[in-house]
């Protein structure tokens, strides 16, 4: 026995209430005129008779009454085995749709065992079809119509997912808090270690729910061979210094000889033998890669003969486009920065940018929409191309600018339009120069370029920050880098020069990082992989490009997203392997190389141990691997009986008696 609401039972306190209501009545006795009392002797009459309860019997009835609500309010209940009808049990056949079940006949397989087990449930009994993937997707509502079962066992098919065990488990959980009735669960799979989650307890299954797990999949490891990674240029400025690495995994493979071609647009343009040892990896490497300008569908494969050949080869896409020119202003009495900045850009940037350099007398005739982003080194510009720069950072472009002696002449910063309000010094001798004291390792021109350890600083601009972000500081909390937003653009501040006179920051390696990324991030030219797994996403927009269309073509040439989802959307998941092209408004074209999660890989089973365990975790006895069929028979099985009506029903009684017995005793008495 137990109760369903236990905290209901503190209102068992106020019992106390008609005790003391019972005892506040009082000895009354009417007063008598008397002439004097002068001749009585004062003393006390007892009080314990009239201290005494009255009307025993009714305050009985009133404890009694509120005793019977608050129990009647907590629910007891007791446990009573009851016996389940067939037809009131869920039957749920769950078939593994993952890319190893592509290995051999093991699909097919799962389904016929899906087929036997229908045949065998009585026809009063409903039940549903699902496959599982990376995620749970139920195929059918529960029914008894067999052909609809039927039909839904025949469609599943092997996708490019990794299994998830763990997505069951959190689904049948789900299911019994939305639905009570029993579940009777069957999955059919190939019991793949890839597929178990991290802890076991996500495996842990609801009371009400059985597990039968029916594996396909041979006892003995099957030997597989993969191109594990692929390493390649998402954009290609220069064919001759590309390269492509990648590397070719065995499981359970014995030493092999093995055939690795590279595949440009569905041309075969080179191809390497390699020597994969016994379940090990090696690696290959192909120098070049000539491409056509614009997208190209490239990949490399794999001439495994084995049971898994979806995984026999990796896809990546390539963008060859001409390099990004860039300006750089510098004043004509400066020769250092150019050098650095030109040495730094083109070691880093890979033939991905090439620079032209202008002093500020120049700058004035320059057409700075050729330009990825201008950059701007301690020069005093002519006014002229002050206002054009800021034209042009307004309408999106970007800008960096180092700040030094020169710009304190002046009491802002151009086009950012920050505040100048002295140049700090500091000294050369000793260990009195500054450093970097705090700086912000995710900005785009920091995450790679470390946090500039050993870099000395001997002349910083002090400036005023306003609205800009400050992405590092000085030792002395002078802003040592900022960026601002201006209209539709970004601009970068340092506060120091590329000069190597006010630092030592061109000596250091961080230097080519910093500019390498800055030029990236200002050329909108961020970092993408060549290649993805399925099931990742891709982002369709920003949160400022509400209602600007984007098309999404998947690898079939069909457009999977609706006019009002090609609006709205803010992501799309890409759900199979192969090639995605994405169309933006801004005539910015992308083509996304999608391949099949690689955990897929290596078929290794799920030890016999670990599935008894967690088949263990529902009701009922366990099944193991490779179970018999169902056995759909009546179980018995405890339901708790709640009881909270008879208390509210003797309530109404004891009310009722009450109410009799308070006219009785407390009514006027009339003779």
């Amino acid at each position: 026995m137990g109760l369903l609401s236990p905290w209901f039972l503190a209102g068992l306190g106020a019992l106390a209430l008609p005790v003391y209501l019972h005892l506040l009545q009082q000895h009354k006795t009417t007063p008598v005129p008397f002439s004097s009392l002068m001749f009585f002797e004062r003393r006390t009459q007892s009080s314990i008779k009239h201290r005494r309860l009255k009307y025993l019997a009714l305050l009985v009835l009133r404890l009694l009454l509120l005793t019977l609500i608050t129990l009647a309010f907590a629910q007891p209940f007791i446990q009573r085995e009851v016996k389940v009808d067939p037809s009131e049990k869920r039957i749920m056949l769950v078939i593994d749709r993952s890319l190893s079940m592509r290995a051999g006949s093991r699909l097919a397989d799962a389904q016929r065992a899906a087929q036997g087990v229908l045949d065998r449930r009585p026809t009063t009994q409903p039940a549903q079809i699902a496959a599982l993937g990376a995620r749970l997707d139920v195929l059918t509502e529960p029914t008894t119509e067999k052909g609809n079962l039927q039909a839904a066992i025949a469609s599943v098919e092997a996708g490019d997912e990794a299994g998830a065990y763990g997505e069951l488990s959190r689904a049948l959980r789900m299911s019994v808090t939305n639905d009570p009735r029993a579940i009777e669960a069957h999955l059919f799979t190939d019991t793949q270690q890839s597929a178990l989650p991290a802890g076991f307890a996500d495996l842990a299954l609801p009371a009400g729910v059985t597990l039968a797990v029916h594996g396909v999949a041979p006892a003995l490891p099957v030997p597989n061979w993969t191109v594990e990674t692929v390493s390649a240029p998402s954009i290609l400025w220069d064919p001759k210094k590309a390269r492509v690495q990648a590397t070719v995994a065995g499981f359970h493979t014995p030493a092999a000889k093995r055939t690795v071609s590279l595949v440009v647009n569905n041309a075969v343009t080179a191809t390497k033998q390699i020597d994969v040892p016994s379940a090990g990896r090696a690696s290959v490497e192909f120098e070049g890669l000539e491409v056509p300008y614009g997208a190209s569908k490239c990949e490399l494969r794999l001439d495994a003969a084995d049971a898994l050949a979806a995984d026999d080869r990796v896809l990546f896409s390539v963008q060859r486009s001409d390099p990004k020119r860039v300006l750089l202003v510098h004043e004509s009495r400066d020769p250092r920065s150019p050098i650095y900045f030109r040495a730094a850009l083109t070691a880093a940037a890979e033939a991905a940018f090439t620079l032209d350099t202008l002093t500020a007398e120049q700058s004035s005739g320059a057409d700075l929409s050729r330009y990825a982003f201008v950059a701007l080194a301690d020069a005093v510009p002519l006014a002229a191309f002050v206002e054009k720069a800021q034209r042009y950072v307004s309408g999106g472009g970007s800008l960096l600018v180092a700040a030094g002696t020169n710009t304190t002449k002046q009491a802002k910063i151009p086009v950012l339009d920050l505040p100048v309000s002295e140049g700090q010094y500091y000294s050369r001798s000793g260990q009195r120069f500054s450093v970097v004291g705090d700086a912000d390792p995710a900005h785009p021109s920091l995450r790679r370029a470390g946090r500039w350890e050993g870099v000395k600083f001997f002349y910083a601009v002090k400036v005023e920050p306003q609205d800009a972000r400050v992405v590092a500081r000085l030792s002395d909390r002078t802003p040592l880098l900022l960026e601002r937003k201006i209209g539709e653009g970004r601009a970068l501040l340092f506060t120091s020069t590329f000069d190597n006179v006010a630092n030592d920051f061109p000596l250091h390696p961080a230097f080519v990082a910093f500019i390498d990324q800055s030029a990236r991030y200002l050329g909108a030219m961020e970092d993408r992989n060549a290649a993805t797994n399925v099931s990742g996403f891709v982002e369709l927009r920003s949160a400022k490009e509400q209602a600007v269309s984007v098309e999404v073509i998947d690898p079939d040439g069909k457009r999977p997203l609706s006019l009002h989802e090609s609006t709205q959307a803010q992501t799309f998941q890409l759900n199979r392997a192969g090639f995605f092209e994405v169309r933006r408004a801004n005539g910015r074209h992308e083509m996304l190389a999608v391949n099949p999660d690689r955990r897929e890989s290596d078929l290794s089973l799920i030890p016999a141990e670990t599935v008894q365990l967690w088949t263990a975790g529902g009701n009922g006895s366990a099944n193991a691997a490779g179970g018999g069929p169902a056995a759909f028979t009546e179980e018995p099985a405890k339901k708790p009986m709640c009881f909270w009506w008879y208390f509210l029903l003797a309530a109404a009684l004891a009310t009722a008696a009450e109410s009799i017995l308070a006219s009785r005793y407390l009514g006027v008495q009339r003779e």
